[in-house]
């Protein structure tokens, strides 16, 4: 079985692409507490956006969906799961509430990663949530003939329980030695237990859960008021090639980690930036602007196109319907043009056709 080793970290020579991430990063997370005590009445709608969207883009990665008008009935329990897909729907949001409310109090642990994912699939009646898998599962990859290959085998389930156990061990000791970033050591985290694949089903999910937790962990929150999920869900295509590359070579200690580190990093600096850009459209509309002059400062500041949705999410000191009425005065006065219909409806801007 391979070892987990992190020591060997220390002394790797990482690109300078990759150390300017992380110092852009913990220059973000030195603004974020700042930020936090500025605004905490305001950033309780980026929370509950943030968890709708983190639920919605975790699953839909998966295959997993319901329409945005049962999602949003669904978090607010204005109904119950009618599928087994809404069932396993809520069971992230379950988990994804547990991470958010008590992340303290969850060690990296393979117990509490098990009642983690009990929980995942507890909505859906899974016999085999909270248990490691006890058959092998592959990785495979569906050619453009539409035949399908085994691209990676998995640990074998014998060696699941003692290969979780040595990952978790891993990855304490090294945090507790300090010699090796928190932002360097969980995506390779990370890459350890998807080439694990401890499960039958949820690997995915359970990894994305996992990402928040140790971000969450090593005082890295920005995962609360932005969704991470939605930021991988959005680059999927990149995320599985990272991941491919990855985990070549793992099972014999070969494999390098980089392109997903620089991946993760990536993804994380954009949540950051993201958020500061709604904090600072929360500071300005400090000043008791209208829902119509916050509506039309995020349109002014847009490029390319937006949903309503959208609009909603960066608009947060407004509430939907002032939002939303603010968007069609707009529009009605030929600042945006609406294109499409239902849910394919978008808006842009009327200068960007000149």
């Amino acid at each position: 079985m391979r070892s987990f080793d992190y020591s060997k970290l220390v002394d790797h020579k990482w690109p300078t692409d990759i150390l300017n991430l992380v110092a852009k990063i913990h220059e973000c997370k030195g603004r974020q507490d700042m930020f936090v005590r500025q605004k905490l009445v305001e950033l309780d709608r980026l929370v509950e956006i943030a968890k709708i969207q983190s639920t919605e883009a975790s699953n839909k990665i998966e295959g997993i969906v319901t329409i945005s008008v049962r999602m949003k009935q669904l978090f607010e329990e204005k109904t119950t799961p009618r599928s087994r897909d809404e069932n396993e729907i809520m069971g992230y949001r379950d988990v994804l509430n547990t991470i958010h409310e008590s992340n303290e109090y969850i060690p990296i642990r393979p117990s509490y990663i098990l009642q983690l994912h009990r929980d995942l699939l507890r909505r859906a009646g899974a016999s085999h949530g909270g248990s490691f898998k006890n058959v092998q599962n592959y990785i495979n990859e569906t050619r453009p003939d539409g035949t399908s290959i085994i691209r990676f085998t998995p640990v074998a389930p014998h060696e699941t329980p003692a290969a979780m156990a040595a990952l978790c061990d891993a990855y304490e000791q090294a945090l507790a030695k300090e010699s090796i970033d928190a932002l360097i050591l969980i995506p390779c985290f990370i890459i350890d237990f998807l080439c694990i694949h401890p499960f039958n089903d949820g690997n995915g999910r359970m990894s994305r859960l996992l990402t928040l937790l140790l971000l969450y962990k090593n005082s890295y929150s920005v995962g609360k008021y932005i969704s991470i999920e939605k930021q991988i869900e959005k680059t999927k295509d990149r995320y599985y090639d990272v991941l491919e590359m990855a985990d070549a070579g793992w099972h014999e200690e070969k494999n390098d980690p980089e392109p997903f580190i620089r991946y993760m990093l990536t993804v994380i600096l954009a949540c950051y930036t993201k958020f500061e850009d709604r904090v600072g459209l929360m500071n300005k509309a400090d000043v008791k602007s209208s829902a119509y002059d916050i509506v039309k400062r995020y349109v002014e500041e847009k490029v390319g196109k937006f949903t309503g949705a959208e609009a909603i999410a960066n608009c947060p000191s407004i509430g939907r319907s002032s939002a939303l009425a603010a968007l069609k005065k707009l529009t009605d006065e030929g600042m945006v043009i609406r294109q499409g219909a239902g849910r394919s409806t978008y808006y842009i801007k009327s200068d960007s056709l000149e």
